[in-house]
């Protein structure tokens, strides 16, 4: 059997780290990062060393608690949600294995599925379906050799959300082929807004869950990302990892445990910024001529249509000429769509947005 060429980087990646700043950016997935004041941290808090071999057992023993789980299903790796995604990945997947991946996604998830020499499938998520995910086709795509299912939730890059029920349904379908579903619930922090955390892990279940601390609540920096998985599954997580990060900084680990003590505060500052972008984002671009797109109530992104011209051209103008980024749709495999971020500034997200309204309506 000949494998796939290994894939051996990500375009957006490099997209995101060189070229999408800009005075005005609205090409970032994230809420604008918070600062070490907002943690309000102890010097106890800032101990560069401690006892943390596979997982600082008080962070493990903070996540399962949180999600109702039994600490030996958690592994806590460093790196943020992309790698957990990695590490995840790689454990459950052998060269050549087939993987069956939505589309449009995160185009990291693919290029990390390319470097480990998967063979992807993909499944559409319709645009004209308003992103919904659907049981029954994901289930018709599904062989007797698909090994895993990807999906992320909500959905990156529109926002979209799928039911509990949606996703028990294809697990359950993938079952019956023998093969597991990873779920990047990263965006699913953004609707705890009462407090109360929810997640489509089951420890006994065939689903993998991945998330962070990262994209919700403006903590980047802490790289907080974690795997729920099954408990054999996750030790084998744990010991792959000694071949990758061995393990986190354990400071980044301790401000990590201060940071779940401050969720609350920092989920209403998430809050502020979004629901006053998404109202800006309305008011500006909603009913825009030049877009076709659904602005869900949740998310972090909208992921409209341009019905002229494609996202690359429109970015290239928009930073020579008005100072603002988008992200553009190639990078989640729709040239003619662009990524649009919500959750900086307000005041700077409007004048991005009014730019970007400004440059829509001379194409």
């Amino acid at each position: 059997m000949t494998l796939p060429t290994r894939v051996l980087q990500s375009d957006y990646m490099n997209f995101a780290k060189l070229r999408s700043g800009a005075r005005y950016g609205l090409a970032s997935s994230g809420v604008a990062d918070c600062a070490l004041a907002d943690l309000a941290p102890a010097m106890d808090d800032l101990a560069l060393h401690g006892p943390s071999t596979y997982g600082y057992e008080p962070l493990m023993s903070r996540v399962a608690d949180r999600f109702g789980v039994p600490k030996a299903c958690v592994v806590m790796p460093g790196g943020g949600c992309s790698f957990a995604n990695h590490l995840a990945m790689a454990a459950t997947l052998a060269p050549g294995d087939e993987v069956l991946v939505e589309d449009p996604t995160y185009e990291l998830l693919v290029s990390t599925l390319g470097y480990l020499q998967a063979r992807i499938r993909r499944f559409p998520l319709p645009a004209d379906a308003a992103w919904r995910l659907d049981a029954e086709a994901v289930a018709a795509r599904l062989t007797s050799s698909t090994k895993l299912v990807v999906l992320t939730n909500l959905h990156n890059p529109s926002g979209a959300q799928a039911d509990a029920g949606t996703l028990r349904a294809i697990a359950a379908a993938a079952a019956r082929v023998g093969a597991r579903v990873l779920i990047d619930e990263v965006y699913l922090e953004l609707m705890f807004r009462d407090g109360r955390t929810r997640t489509t892990f089951e420890p006994d279940a065939n689903i993998i869950v991945t998330s962070s601390l990262t994209k919700a609540y403006g903590l980047s920096g802490l790289r907080c990302g974690w795997i729920l998985a099954p408990a054999a599954l996750a030790e084998r997580m744990r010991r792959l990892n000694d071949l990758f990060g061995v393990h986190p900084p354990h400071i980044a680990e301790r401000l990590a445990m201060v940071a779940f003590d401050r969720l609350p505060a920092l989920r209403g500052r998430a809050s502020a910024l979004l629901d006053a972008n998404r109202t800006a984002y309305r008011a500006i671009l909603g009913d825009h001529p030049a877009l076709d797109q659904v602005v869900f109530d949740q998310g972090t992104t909208v992921f409209p249509r341009l019905r002229r011209g494609d996202g690359d051209a429109l970015f290239e103008r928009l930073i020579a000429a008005y100072e603002t980024s988008i992200a553009p749709g190639r990078f989640f495999g729709k040239p003619d769509h662009i990524r649009v971020g919500l959750g900086g500034d307000p005041a700077t997200t409007r004048i991005g947005l009014e730019r970007l309204a400004q440059a829509l309506a001379e194409q």
